[in-house]
């Protein structure tokens, strides 16, 4: 796709109404539609969200996202930003506002939240980039984002299993993964 195609359908996508109960978003060009999410995947959503301290944060859920230079705007599952450098409003919120997101992986997300999310919010400049996976029972951190485009990537990665906790430095916490569940029956994939 070339850039005019891309400002195009960005252009389009800011017009376009999803049926209801439908998620959908815009990554590098392309519109993603998505069903509801799973009753396991909206519990890690919220078991996370709630050991994020409101004093110093606040985790916003389905909160679209501007990434400078791309034709994406990502639909995180979470957002952790600082309430001191929130907008008085708008819909999107820009990346570089945005100090973690968090992407629970879904039977049909794994390809999108492990590779081109991945570089999406590396080339946003996002510091933390959190894909919890309960496909594999594991949390993968990404931090030190480096890059421009397609070519962006996390330098550091760490990964622990579920039931282990995961230390989050740039929130000052660490997150307890004991009650995450994972998908039942489902194949396992290759990534990180």
């Amino acid at each position: 796709m070339t850039a005019v195609d891309e400002r195009g359908m960005t252009e389009f996508f800011e017009e376009f109404e999803p049926p209801e109960g439908v998620r959908v978003e815009l990554l590098r060009g392309v519109i993603v539609m998505m069903a509801s999410p799973d009753l396991v995947h909206n519990l890690i959503v919220l078991l996370t969200e709630r050991q994020i301290p409101l004093d110093h944060w606040y985790p916003l859920q389905t909160q679209d996202v501007d990434i400078v230079d791309e034709a994406s705007e990502p639909v995180p599952d979470l957002v952790v930003v600082a309430p001191e450098v929130l907008p008085a409003s708008g819909r999107l919120l820009p990346s570089g506002l945005i100090t973690m997101v968090v992407e629970v992986v879904s039977k049909t997300s794994v390809e999108r939240d492990y590779g081109v999310k991945r570089s999406i919010y590396a080339a946003g400049q996002v510091p933390a980039y959190l894909v919890i996976d309960p496909i594999m029972g594991q949390c993968v951190l990404l931090t030190n984002p480096v890059g421009t485009g397609e070519a962006a990537d996390y330098r550091k990665q760490y990964i622990v299993k579920f039931g282990e906790p995961l230390p989050v430095d740039i929130l000052g916490i660490e997150l307890d993964t004991s009650e995450f569940r994972t998908f039942p029956n489902v194949r396992p994939h290759r990534y990180p």
